[in-house]
This record gives structure tokens, C-alpha cells and sequence, in this order.
């Protein structure tokens, strides 16, 4: 099993974590759709060649982004990263994967 966390602007926090859950994510027992997920503050700056989502070239942004985490099944990854980037807003999306332990 992994955990996929990644990063999302509310404007598309929902549709993100839909299109994830659609594809087999979030699957716990006996649940389904369920992730965690906390409001915080991301920071970049533009570079150039980059076509922000948010922000402009040169200047540092800081802005009010979701963190979601949620589990998968291991034959699952591969889609699942592939849909993150397809459903998320941002030109490069942050995320990370864990490989998880089971006891």
C-alpha cells in the first residue's frame, strides 16, 4: 500500500481528490473516500519559461493551499500520479508517495 500526499488550491481541491477517488484511491476496510487534509501556506516564485497557475514571473507568492493525503493499492500508483497531473491545476504539481508497512 502507498500514501499519496499532495498540495491543491481550494478553487480545486474536490475535483482533484474526486478524480483520485474515481480512479480507486482513498480505500480503507470497509470505506472509501477517505483522506486527510489541512489548510495551510505554499511558497514559490515563477521562473522564467514557467506559466503559473497562480503568481507572477519573478515574484515570490505565498498562498493558501489544501495538503490531502490518501492511501492506495500498489498496482494503483502509476494511474493514480497520472491522474493528480491530468486533474491538478498547477503547470508542476507537488506531491509525494510513501511506501507504507504493514503490521
Amino acid at each position: 500500500m502507498y500514501k499519496l500526499a499532495f498540495f491543491v488550491p481550494e478553487s480545486h481541491l474536490e475535483s482533484v481528490k474526486a478524480a483520485l477517488f474515481e480512479q480507486g484511491a482513498g480505500k480503507i476496510g470497509d470505506y472509501e473516500h477517505c483522506c486527510w487534509q489541512v489548510l495551510g501556506e505554499g511558497q514559490f516564485r515563477p521562473t522564467e519559461g514557467s506559466q503559473p497557475f497562480i503568481g507572477q514571473f519573478g515574484c515570490v507568492e505565498k498562498v493558501p493551499e489544501w495538503k490531502v493525503e490518501m492511501v492506495c493499492k500498489d498496482e494503483l500508483i502509476p494511474t493514480l500520479i497520472a491522474t493528480l497531473k491530468s486533474s491538478h491545476p498547477y503547470e508542476t504539481v507537488a506531491y509525494d508517495v510513501w511506501k507504507l508497512a504493514d503490521f
